[in-house]
């Protein structure tokens, strides 16, 4: 847990602004490479600086400036890491790992703010993990108290994000559905037909104003939630997912197996036995009352594996 302050909009009570900063209400979770990175650098500054204090990082400017480095340092930084990676691939013979010109420029700092959020709203509950680790939480995903936070691009980089990871979705839902796929649940039907919406996604540039527009289209939006092992189609006329009234996205941390939303692929099937057996696995290693339990969950997920399989539904039989 990486804790800090925030400036731009740290006030105090009465909502001065206060210019020392305050700290972050939500802490960054960072995984352990970031972690060991900041150590390091923490090691580079004196205590109690920045951790890329101008002072301590910038030895060979003769200036005045104080406080962190500017944005051209940075930037300078970032060019300059990107030739010794690619000395150092050439030196080892590992060509694939070179990292090669970027056809929009050079890449500066603002940038990284996407690359991150594509990796972190393609995982497991990524979209909300995205929204915490932004210091903005959309209002479609959790509370609206919090809008207050958002920082200018990020509401629409969320927008954007939702959107390409959807249009993955889909797009992976039309293939599996050529190749002679089955799915199931109470969306099938919905989803079979959205699945042909994938060539529309393909070769899109997706912008805030595509985004926001296609949120909107209820009937071209597929959510995945692999932690669920489903696929939500999202109608928010039957959604169980919120009890705080109508959102215009699912949440996907509180899905309801019942939901008239849901969608099971084949491959969901296989992931909910081998799922299942994970946890006969660990209930025989564990005291009874809890071993019940787990057996009871696999149980449970063997259930909806053995649903989809009786009324799973391929392309060919929806058109039929």
């Amino acid at each position: 847990m990486i804790r800090s302050n925030e400036y731009k909009t740290a006030t105090d009570e009465h909502g001065n602004h206060q210019s020392a900063g305050v700290e972050r209400d939500v802490p960054w979770v960072a995984i352990t490479p970031v972690v060991n990175a900041i150590r390091v650098v923490e090691r580079m500054v004196p205590d109690g600086q920045l951790l890329f204090d101008h002072d301590s990082h910038d030895l060979h400017t003769t200036g005045s400036d104080t406080g962190s480095l500017k944005l051209d340092a940075l930037r300078a930084r970032i060019e300059d890491f990107v030739a010794w990676a690619n000395t150092e691939a050439a030196t080892h013979g590992l060509p694939n790992e070179t990292i090669p010109p970027d056809p929009n420029g050079k890449i500066g700092t603002a940038r990284f703010r996407r690359s991150l959020a594509w990796h972190i709203a393609r995982r497991p509950n990524g979209l909300v993990a995205l929204a915490i680790q932004y210091g903005h939480l959309r209002t479609t995903f959790v509370a609206g108290g919090y809008a207050s936070r958002s920082r200018d691009g990020i509401h629409d980089l969320i927008d954007i994000e939702t959107v390409r990871a959807v249009a993955d979705t889909v797009a992976d839902l039309h293939d599996d559905l050529g190749a002679g796929g089955g799915v199931s649940g109470p969306a099938a039907r919905r989803a079979i037909k959205a699945a042909a919406t994938a060539p529309r996604f393909a070769g899109t540039v997706i912008t805030a104003t595509t985004a926001r527009r296609l949120i909107a289209n209820e009937d071209a939006m597929i959510y995945d939630n692999p932690h669920a092992l489903l696929l939500c189609h999202y109608k928010r006329a039957t959604a169980l997912c919120h009890r705080d009234g109508v959102k215009d996205t699912p949440r996907v941390d509180h899905c309801v197996p019942g939901c008239g939303n849901v969608i099971r692929t084949d491959q969901h099937a296989l992931q909910l036995r081998e799922r299942a057996t994970a946890l006969d696995t660990r209930a025989a290693r564990v005291p009874g009352p809890l071993g019940e339990r787990l057996r009871a969950n696999a149980d449970k997920l063997r259930g909806y594996a053995d649903a989809h399989d009786r009324t799973r539904i391929t392309l060919t039989e929806d058109a039929g």
